[in-house]
């Protein structure tokens, strides 16, 4: 059973920056590609990042040049730098195994609300 625990949210001005990280457990992080979603109140929630497991990343059009995602193979940790937050950015932010086989399973994911 995957585990996959979220943490470094928080409140932030806009203009400012967060980094979020990704602990998993339970299963062979290193073949996997990793995403990190956001669900904002009363949308879908989406994949806006996506790394594979030798480090090459995918970005949404809505956060490239912003946000990095980024991964630790020996810590089975992926992370999200995210710079220059706007309030549109605001939501609960989530990662998972870049695959949909595994979407049934999701951490409590962690809040970033962006504002003034």
């Amino acid at each position: 059973q995957v585990q996959l625990v979220e943490s470094g949210g928080g409140l932030v001005q806009p203009g400012g920056s967060l980094r979020l990280s990704c602990t998993v457990s339970g299963t062979d992080f290193n073949i996997f590609p990793m995403g990190w979603f956001r669900q904002a109140p009363g949308k879908q929630r989406e994949l806006f990042a996506t790394i594979t497991n030798t480090s090459s990343a995918g970005y949404a059009d809505s956060v490239k040049g912003r946000f990095t995602i980024s991964r630790d193979n020996t810590k089975n940790t992926v992370y999200l730098r995210m710079n220059s937050l706007t309030p549109e950015d605001t939501a609960v932010y989530y990662c998972n195994i870049a695959n949909i086989r595994f979407w049934n399973t999701w951490g409590q994911g962690t809040q970033v609300t962006v504002s003034s």
